[in-house]
């Protein structure tokens, strides 16, 4: 621009001159003549704006906020406020000062496109985690295997069929940061526990069949807060194989990209195609109906396994380079630390803490007696449980030292009908006690009629005198219930010939003696 101002001070420019800059800028011939124009008459730089700019200021992003990336609303409320000095009910009443003038809106709309990023714009109008899309992160760097692991539950958009009952399948797996393979995964049906990290533990650390190649002892653990994780269970097992455990901050699913990623791909590749499966839907409306006839749970367990084995031998992420999860492991040459199945299986269980002592009867667990063959013979030993979380038909027996003695499992079990029968039974119940709850909503529910005129509201609680009165005094019989005071009058004495403690004699009430024929009245 320097150059055309010199030309035309020496007379020497031409639109030639002018056509070649406004290819070069991308602007039009008309845009180059109004800068030297501008450049003649005042000493800014060409093509700069004044002063006078219209800009977003901090109290229009409040109101852009509040109206949820509407722009048009917003430029519609400082129109409003500039007109009538009043705000708009339910706006905030500390945001954005009056506008004189107020710029129009190609002119507002200009401004935000220039003063807010595509991020900003998208999380005013879905929010933060539509806004985290457009942010960009730091890649880890590459280690090698075994030393990073991440684990989540993910739930399937999908119902399988567990024992009769239709329930969302949750899986629960670890992945190997470095080669991308999945070391372990179980699958619960209905919501995971703790049991459910330690048996997807397990199976991430036994390299023997079917569990191998993958596996060992990992160094770190990253997982979020989820309550199962976190759990004493968990942490005590992690510590105990010398795993170092950290834990992310809420609402951070990128700093776990590796089982994010993983989780998106096993719902693409995977349960989009299965039987039963539930799209996603926005929130807050009811469950859609599922794409085809809910398969069992026996075959959606084949079909997981089935898919984590394609995904560690066949499939070739792009981060490996076009190597599948097992080349890059078995091109690493780091060591790998493995423990007996064994001690992993007393590692990732829990102990009750207690010593306890075999009798005739077994072992005696949360009220419950466990008995197994191997213990004849053996009753008056100490011994301590060991056991699975939520598995109450088995525990493991040890001794005081932790070595394992063996299995017990439930004595006098309930058969397969009285469970059934039992199960029908709590159903049963909770379906009664759901319907006298929602009678009982019904009832506290203030019903008004609706009008088409200005008139005070009518409720619709229109009643007898004898209902009026016959719950009125329910109400007042149970208020009275807990108003009474069993202890207020003591209990009359027991007879003498009973063996009374003195503690007792001491809360009775005395008897009154008889009258003796002096004390009668003579009349």
């Amino acid at each position: 621009m320097r150059s055309l101002l010199d030309l035309r001070s020496r007379r020497e420019l031409t639109t030639g001159h002018v056509r070649t800059t406004a290819q070069c800028l991308g602007v039009s011939e008309r845009t180059v003549w109004r800068w030297l124009a501008d450049a003649t008459t005042t000493p800014a730089h060409p093509g700069a704006r004044g002063d006078d700019r219209f800009e977003i200021t901090p109290d229009i992003r409040v109101l852009l906020a509040y109206w949820r990336g509407n722009a048009s609303a917003v430029h519609r409320e400082l129109v409003t406020r500039a007109r009538t000095g009043a705000r708009p009910g339910g706006a905030p009443q500390a945001a954005a000062p009056l506008l004189d003038p107020v710029p129009s809106l190609s002119t507002f709309l200009r401004a935000l496109r220039r003063d807010l990023t595509a991020g900003e714009r998208v999380g005013y109008r879905k929010g933060p985690e539509a806004a985290r899309a457009l942010d960009v992160f730091a890649k880890r760097p590459r280690t090698w295997r075994n030393h990073t692991w991440e684990a989540d539950h993910v739930q399937a958009p999908l119902r399988v069929d567990a024992d009769g009952d239709l329930v969302h399948p949750y899986v629960t797996w670890f992945i190997d940061c470095a080669t991308k393979a999945i070391t372990g995964v179980t699958v619960t049906p209905g919501y995971p526990t703790r049991a459910s990290v330690l048996a997807a533990l397990r199976s991430a650390i036994v390299r023997t069949d079917p569990y191998g190649p993958f596996g060992g002892l990992p160094e770190h653990v990253r997982f979020d807060r989820g309550r199962d994780f976190l759990s004493r269970t968990v942490t005590t097992a992690l510590t105990a194989l010398d795993a170092d455990i950290t834990v992310l901050p809420p609402y951070s699913p990128h700093l776990k990209g590796g089982i994010e990623n993983l989780t998106h791909c096993v719902e693409t590749m995977l349960f989009a195609a299965l039987p039963g499966h539930t799209p996603k839907q926005p929130r807050r409306r009811p469950d859609r109906t599922p794409t085809g006839p809910a398969q069992s749970f026996r075959d959606f367990t084949a079909e997981l396994p089935a898919w984590a084995t394609w995904w560690n031998t066949e499939h070739r992420p792009a981060a490996l380079n076009g190597a599948t999860p097992l080349q890059a492991w078995q091109a690493d040459p780091t060591p790998l630390n493995d423990i007996p199945a064994a001690d992993v299986w007393s590692f990732t269980l829990e102990d009750d803490g207690r010593t306890r002592t075999i009798t005739s009867h077994g072992v005696c667990f949360r009220n419950r007696d466990y008995i197994a063959d191997w213990m004849t013979g053996q009753a008056g030993r100490e011994v301590r449980v060991r056991f699975t979380p939520h598995h109450t038909h088995e525990i493991e027996v040890c001794t005081l030292h932790g070595r394992r003695l063996g299995t017990a499992h439930l004595a006098d079990q309930a058969t397969d009908e009285q469970r059934t029968a039992l199960r029908r039974a709590r159903a049963a119940r909770a379906r009664r006690l759901r319907a006298e709850a929602k009678a009982a909503e019904q009832l506290r529910r203030d019903r008004f009629a609706p009008v088409t005129q200005p008139t005070p509201a009518h409720r619709l609680d229109a009643i007898t005198v004898p209902e009026a009165a016959r719950e009125l005094a329910h109400h007042h019989e149970d208020d009275l219930a807990r108003l009474a005071l069993p202890d207020l009058i003591p209990p009359a004495p027991p007879p003498a010939d009973w063996a009374t403690p003195d503690t007792l004699k001491a809360r009775t009430r005395p008897t009154d003696s008889a009258p003796t024929p002096a004390q009668e009245d003579p009349r």
